[in-house]
């Protein structure tokens, strides 16, 4: 897990700059008569590793948000829909040697969550399989926890 003072820094800038940002548009939506926030997540807002603990808690904490703000904005015909994906292919991705998505192929997928009017999207395999995984046993995503503690 990060320290301290870096899982408070990502904290603000993954959970709260976003939230900030919803809370400033939504008026605007509203008196104009609704529309749509499109706010990216990640499939880290439902599972971690050792490496990503502090990312992955501002990630889960936006989804509560997301969760909150939706139903906050109804009244006003606002749709505020969540995107999840695992690496998308961007500057800050750069450094993993893993299967990335495309930015385009993120952005259609959100526009034509919008235009179904979806509150949420999973954009690749990533997220689908964890999202998935919420419903089963905590060793489904996390296998190295089937060995009790101490019998290592």
């Amino acid at each position: 897990m990060q320290s301290k003072s870096g899982t408070a820094v990502v904290g603000r800038q993954v959970a709260r700059g976003p939230v900030a940002v919803s809370r400033a548009f939504a008026p605007v939506l509203g008196a104009n008569g609704g529309g749509a926030l499109i706010n990216m997540l990640s499939g880290l807002a439902w599972f971690t590793l050792p490496t990503t603990g502090g990312y992955a808690s501002a990630k889960a904490a936006m989804w509560a948000a997301i969760n909150s703000l939706r139903q906050n904005l109804l009244a006003q015909a606002t749709l505020v829909t969540a995107v999840y994906v695992g690496y998308v292919d961007t500057d800050m991705a750069a450094w993993v040697d893993a299967p990335k998505m495309a930015p385009d192929v993120v952005v259609a997928a959100a526009l034509d969550a919008v235009e179904a009017g979806a509150y949420e999207v999973l954009v690749d395999e990533f997220a689908r399989h964890v999202r998935t995984g919420l419903s089963g046993p905590l060793t489904d995503l996390y296998p190295a926890l089937a060995t009790p503690v101490g019998s290592r």
